[in-house]
């Protein structure tokens, strides 16, 4: 029997395909396997952010679970666009998703909404790739998510405008928040998602939930399809 040569070409070959295919089974079989605890990850992560919008913080996994199943009362999305019912102190409080632009990619958020004139319950701001100690600090800054506590959301009662705003400079303080301190090109996105999101969110959670759901403007703008 001829010895195998294994500085040949054909050994080679052969023996890194039979590599990549023993290491491409081994990725597979550890994706498949982690995929559930990795989707459960992302979606308890959802609901902090959703909990963190209520100023509810600080809760570890079964704490977050347990207490999101206790306020969010309804989930309904439409247009892209999910909405949560929600119940804190017994009082209805509407939380709505956003997505919008930083500088460098992606930001997202939500928005907890309550009252009459409509003010924010509170928010909690992601993103994809914002500059650490900059843009990053809506997603970092407890203290500057923490200022829109209390502003007030529409130019009026019937919700024809949206007020809420992130300025440079604050002349309004009722309905106005300053950008983030060397990060006004991500601020801007900010606030061009919420200008976004917010005009016909009252509409639409009127559609899904009814207007007895939360104490928003009964007569926004048209739904935009």
């Amino acid at each position: 029997m001829s010895k195998l040569n294994t500085n040949s070409n054909t050994y080679i070959i052969i023996y890194s395909t039979v590599l990549v295919v023993i290491v491409a089974f081994v990725l597979a079989f550890v994706f498949k396997a982690l995929k559930p605890m990795q989707d459960a990850n992302v979606e308890l992560d959802v609901k902090k952010q959703i909990l963190y919008s209520l100023n509810i913080r600080n809760l570890d996994g079964a704490e977050a679970e347990a207490r999101y199943n206790e306020v969010v009362k309804d989930e309904k999305e439409d247009n892209g666009q999910i909405f949560y019912q929600c119940e804190v102190d017994g009082e209805p409080i509407l939380v709505v998703s956003m997505k919008g632009m930083g500088l460098w990619g992606g930001i997202s958020g939500y928005i907890a909404l309550h009252g009459q004139p409509t003010t924010v319950y509170g928010v909690y701001f992601n993103h994809e790739s914002e500059t650490a100690g900059l843009g990053a600090e809506i997603k970092d800054s407890k203290a500057w998510q923490e200022k829109f506590i209390g502003k007030r959301v529409f130019a009026d009662e019937k919700g024809h405008d949206v007020a809420l705003s992130i300025v440079k400079k604050v002349e309004d303080s009722s309905c106005q928040v300053d950008v983030v301190t060397g990060a006004t090109l991500t601020s801007d996105g900010v606030d061009a998602m919420l200008k976004k999101d917010l005009l016909d969110a009252c509409k639409r959670a009127d559609k899904l939930f009814g207007k007895q759901s939360v104490t928003l403007p009964s007569d926004s703008v048209e739904v935009k399809e």
